[in-house]
């Protein structure tokens, strides 16, 4: 279940009390992936206003993953930056006593918060603003959501991951999440 687009600021605005699982939610809002390279985030994969999720933590079409670049906006950044005093063994969003938070961590928030809607729904909340409030186009969109589009013979062509085209794109997207007014920088 999703939150609709419009009603993701207010829930943005809410995780203001900088815990782990509220950092972790904003950051997996911001950059639209899955819970699971947000949980197994590293210091190290962060380079910048790039992060590189290796292929192990993105959902594979038959076995075939990759390493995943992710543009981070200037708030996934700052939210990174809230986050590193909680980190430990190189793990941004680490459990209470090791490893990682759990699978369970973000979405247990939300039920305690009386949501219906659970962390992968803002996957579906992202995609369906990029079409509704957005201009871009579908294979951005898709990339930003690291889907692939297109026929085997355009994906063997087309050599680009979009990066340049997702960085705005995740910029005015933090602008709605934020409530604010966008500005290219």
């Amino acid at each position: 279940p999703a939150l609709r687009w419009q009603e993701v600021p207010k829930f943005y605005s809410s995780l203001s009390e900088g815990t782990v699982t509220q950092l972790a939610l904003r950051l997996l809002i911001l950059t639209a992936l899955r819970s699971k390279p947000i949980r197994f985030c590293r210091l190290d994969q962060i380079d910048g206003h790039t992060w590189t999720v290796p292929a192990e933590n993105m959902k594979s079409q038959k076995g075939r993953a990759e390493d995943f670049r992710v543009p981070l906006s200037n708030e996934a950044r700052a939210v990174i930056e809230l986050a590193r005093p909680f980190a430990r063994d190189g793990w941004l969003f680490p459990n209470v006593r090791k490893g990682v938070i759990s699978d369970a961590t973000m979405s247990g928030y939300m039920k305690r918060k009386g949501l219906d809607a659970r962390p992968h729904g803002f996957r579906s909340s992202f995609r369906t603003w990029c079409a509704e409030a957005t201009d871009i186009s579908r294979e951005v969109a898709e990339a930003a959501l690291a889907h692939s589009t297109g026929t085997a013979v355009e994906r063997a062509y087309r050599r680009t991951d979009f990066l340049q085209q997702r960085r705005e794109l995740m910029e005015q997207w933090c602008a709605h999440v934020k409530d604010e007014a966008f500005v290219v920088e």
